[in-house]
């Protein structure tokens, strides 16, 4: 029960981060310590949604007690690995901000680029998509990506050089209107696009990974053409 039902409700942040967690404990703590100077740097209202998709080596602790510790902070806890996908379909139905910015919890994407992303959006981009021209990744993961991006350029005719980058930005109105299942998180740009939405892209600071290991393979890829 609401100890304060006459009070009006929270009002909703300028913007949302949604980051899909799996296993990254090794990077949560400094992740959230990132995301906040970027958050910040934005001088705007804001929230952080982490979506632990499953993890079972104490990230889910971790993420409770950020939740516990930083009013910003909310959790959204899968009993088991859903995937990208799904991960961002519960965080775009729990955003509230007016923009709402994705990146990985992995420490790779820098969350100091957050106000880069802000600025596209408030200058009238509808998406931003990242674009990780120098990527600190293995050949298994880049060559792959490599192949994916110029077929879905081709097909598409969006010009995009990084669809698979999960650093991204798009307007609210794009977020809810936009379906994510499957592994369709790779397609949202081209969805966007369709949809007559204005999509640019930007340049990342892409770095190498500091924990874990890469969840990314070819059954990833595959699975995002399906």
């Amino acid at each position: 029960m609401d100890p304060h039902p006459d009070s009006p409700p929270a009002a909703a942040p300028a913007l949302t981060i949604v980051v899909p967690v799996y296993n990254e404990a090794g990077s949560v703590p400094e992740l959230h310590r990132q995301l906040t100077g970027g958050c910040a740097a934005c001088q705007r209202s804001y929230e952080i949604i982490y979506i632990n998709d499953g993890s079972d080596d104490g990230t889910s602790e971790l993420l409770d007690g950020l939740a516990d510790a930083d009013p910003h902070v909310a959790v959204i806890h899968f009993r088991r690995n859903f995937g990208k996908s799904p991960a961002l379909a519960a965080g775009f139905a729990d955003a509230r901000g007016e923009i709402v910015v994705t990146l990985d919890g992995d420490l790779q994407d820098d969350p100091a680029m957050i106000p880069d992303f802000v600025a596209r959006i408030d200058a009238g981009a509808d998406l931003v998509s990242g674009y990780k021209q120098r990527r600190h990744d293995p050949l298994g993961k880049t060559l792959p990506s490599k192949f994916f991006n110029a077929v879905v350029r081709r097909v598409s005719g969006i010009p995009l050089r990084d669809f698979n980058c999960g650093f991204k930005a798009y307007r609210a109105a794009c977020v809810h209107e936009l379906s994510v299942y499957g592994g369709f998180h790779r397609f949202l740009p081209v969805l966007a696009g369709s949809r007559g939405f204005r999509i640019e892209e930007l340049v990342v600071n892409h770095r190498p990974r500091q924990h874990g290991v890469s969840k990314y393979g070819l059954r990833r890829l595959i699975d995002g053409f399906l």
